[in-house]
């Protein structure tokens, strides 16, 4: 794990705070544990973990002025010191234009500015302390530094409406730290805070004008080759070297076996067009993409692709198919990585704290099997569905722009879909009437939708799709929590509806910005919890630049059944490669259904160990036996949203790790200084203030 942390002090030099040589508890330097520190006095910033050297880049203007970017950024230093001259005046934008995945830092006087990213892959935390305000890429060192207790409403709400911004708000898990919207730059001044929104607000008092979509779609082609070339033509990195022969493995074994990834670039292969977009286009980009000579297979300029094939559940023999013929390009190297019933989620319920919850904890097993044959760097196509695919309440925003002729083809392939002559009708009816609900509305019938306990809805595609066309919906783990904790999501709903006003915003686009950033939270949770040591995971499609090229495209292009695939065939085209097998695009999610379903099956026993006393319980937020009962039925094949009881068990172990950890972030503090210190009491409501 990796992150940087820093602080804005209310003066210069005030005792505790301000510098590496700061005095914290007991005499004791205070600063974060393994960290280098990248300036001092009087607003200190340290990078703390495993960062590569070129991953850390400072450039000084003068001692008052300078800029700190972490992570992969293509500006060179030259382009880092125009951008911290410019960013003198308080102009921000600039600073998040550059190609790669990277946190920037400014540094002006007194004046600290942090930007966050579009997507929320990179956030930014922060939290009131010792008369200033800390600020860190990661919520936990935050939580150590000022012994946050956990926020039930936070914890509730990602149970109750995950995909609501409204219900999460700016709250972490823990109680008093703070998340930057995406989007967003934290500005201090002498620690004083201010939020700042960097991208421009369109406005729905008249139609935004038509975008040419050929010209969108280049840009999306450059955007991605560019966030591609950014990452080949950054330093090359080597694993630890192989600490000697075990007798019996060869060195693809003794290296899988010690989790080291193989040296070089490699990619996911697959078989969707996402993976096998960026696949393609790493291997087919000038330079020496593949691994080192004199490491691997020894050819300089091979990918490294790598196909995940589960022989658990059966479904996926044509994405297969296609991922063997993509791999036929003699830039790849080929290697498929098989899975049986221990890699099948729920299948190892052990691993590392990560620095908040998401459903992916249940998956993280599955994922590190694939990956410990992965690179050193390597390409996932994570986010490509979410920045080009069409949310069905998109729908509405075209009755919205008086576009209604661009519903046809998406509302007949719902039609044959379900073979129903009245899905258009129903269709068109629910996008309207989104389009004419306000804001408001949808978040105060959201609210007594959790009052009511109302989770019933309407099965298949056109089903999802009618549920979809809202404002905001119950999560699929709604329906185990307890009448106390959806009465407090309910109530915290209707107060941010009264603060909403006429809330003056596209609901396709709302929906849509919010499953992303819901995305990119759970993906980086994914990350933490099954990474390699020495690998590094490269989501281009989160970039921000890659983001808003595929923003501007225009929603009738959007809309149309297989827009992802097209568009990303498209970019393939511009960039010289047409040669694709046959079906390629073409995507099923009927597979990893059933491996939940089998992974939840055969994990029967142990998930009924875990929530024999369940924190959750303690917490008030759920009730053990209703649990049990859940994960019997679903174990039984009864139709219950499985990704509702994903949630509920990932909260549940990432709970018990977060309990069970020793130590701090921080030296300079005692030892019970730090997140939850003393721990989940159990009460009859968590969430009724002074119970």
């Amino acid at each position: 794990m990796r992150w940087l942390v820093g602080w804005s002090s209310a003066a210069a030099g005030t005792a505790g705070i301000g510098s590496a040589g700061a005095i914290g508890y007991d005499g004791e330097t205070l600063h974060p544990v393994g960290s280098q520190l990248l300036w001092g006095d009087p607003d200190p910033l340290w990078a703390v973990g495993d960062w590569r050297p070129d991953e850390v880049r400072v450039v000084h203007a003068d001692p008052q002025h300078r800029i700190a970017v972490l992570g992969i950024c293509g500006a060179t230093d030259e382009e880092l010191r125009r951008g911290l001259v410019t960013a003198r005046g308080g102009a921000v934008r600039h600073l998040t234009t550059w190609p790669g995945s990277y946190t920037a830092v400014v540094q002006a006087g007194r004046r600290i500015t942090v930007c966050g990213d579009l997507a929320g892959a990179r956030p930014v935390f922060h939290t009131p302390w010792a008369g200033g305000t800390a600020y860190a890429t990661a919520a936990l060192p935050l939580a150590d530094l000022i012994e946050a207790n956990l926020d039930f409403t936070h914890l509730a709400a990602l149970l109750a409406a995950p995909d609501v911004p409204a219900a999460l708000r700016d709250t972490t898990p823990y109680d008093g730290v703070r998340r930057l919207p995406p989007g967003h730059a934290l500005v201090l001044r002498a620690g004083a805070r201010e939020i700042a929104g960097y991208e421009p607000v369109a406005s729905l008092a008249v139609s935004a004008p038509p975008a040419d979509p050929d010209r969108a779609v280049d840009a999306v082609r450059d955007a991605l080759v560019e966030a591609v070339r950014t990452r080949l033509s950054a330093p090359r990195h080597v694993p630890d070297l192989d600490p000697g022969p075990v007798p019996g493995m060869g060195p693809a074994e003794r290296r899988a076996a010690r989790g080291m990834p193989v040296p070089g670039i490699g990619a996911d292969l697959s078989g969707g067009p996402a993976s096998g977009t960026l696949a393609l286009l790493a291997a087919g980009l000038p330079g020496r993409p593949g691994t080192l000579l004199g490491h691997g297979t020894g050819a300089g300029e091979r990918l490294l692709a790598v196909t995940f094939n589960d022989l658990t559940v059966p479904g996926r023999e044509a994405e297969l198919e296609r991922a063997g013929a993509l791999a036929a390009n003699p830039r790849l190297h080929h290697v498929v990585v098989t899975g049986g019933e221990e890699t099948l989620p729920y299948a190892d319920l052990d691993g590392p704290l990560t620095d908040e919850p998401g459903p992916s904890l249940v998956l993280a097993a599955r994922h590190r099997a694939r990956l410990a044959a992965g690179s050193a760097d390597h390409f996932t196509g994570h986010g490509a569905r979410q920045v080009l695919d069409a949310h069905p309440a998109r729908l509405a925003d075209l009755l919205v722009d008086r576009r209604r002729r661009h519903l046809v083809r998406p509302v007949a392939a719902l039609a044959r879909a379900d073979g129903s002559v009245l899905v258009p009708a129903r269709v068109y009816g629910a996008a309207r009437r989104l389009a004419r609900t306000p804001y408001r509305a949808g978040l105060e019938v959201l609210a007594e939708r959790l009052m009511r306990r109302r989770f019933d809805e309407p099965k298949g595609a056109v089903g999802a799709s009618l549920a979809a066309l809202t404002w905001a919906r119950p999560g699929p783990a709604a329906r185990w929590l307890t009448g106390e904790a959806l009465a407090e999501v309910s109530v915290l709903l209707q107060a941010e509806a009264d603060r909403s006003g006429t809330g003056a915003q596209r609901p396709g686009d709302y929906r849509a910005r919010a499953a992303l950033a819901r995305h990119a939270a759970d993906l980086r949770v994914l990350e933490q919890a099954a990474q390699i040591r020495s690998q590094r995971l490269h989501a281009p499609f989160l970039d921000n630049q890659v983001v808003r090229a595929c923003r501007d495209l225009p929603e009738a292009l959007r809309v149309q059944p297989g827009a992802r695939a097209a568009i990303l065939r498209t970019v393939l085209e511009g960039a010289g490669i047409t040669d694709l097998p046959p079906g390629w695009g073409a995507t099923s999610h009927a597979p990893t259904a059933a491996a939940a379903r089998a992974g939840l099956r055969l994990a029967a026993d142990p998930l009924l160990d875990l929530f024999s006393t369940p924190l959750l319980a303690d917490a008030g937020l759920v009730e053990a036996r209703v649990v049990r009962k859940a994960v019997r039925s679903a174990a039984a094949g009864e139709p219950l949203p499985l990704d509702g009881l994903a949630d509920l068990v990932s909260l549940e172990l990432w709970l018990r790790r977060l309990l069970s950890r020793r130590g701090t972030c921080w030296t300079g503090t005692p030892t019970r200084s730090r997140a939850v210190p003393s721990g989940i009491q159990p009460r009859r409501s968590a969430l009724t203030p002074g119970v």
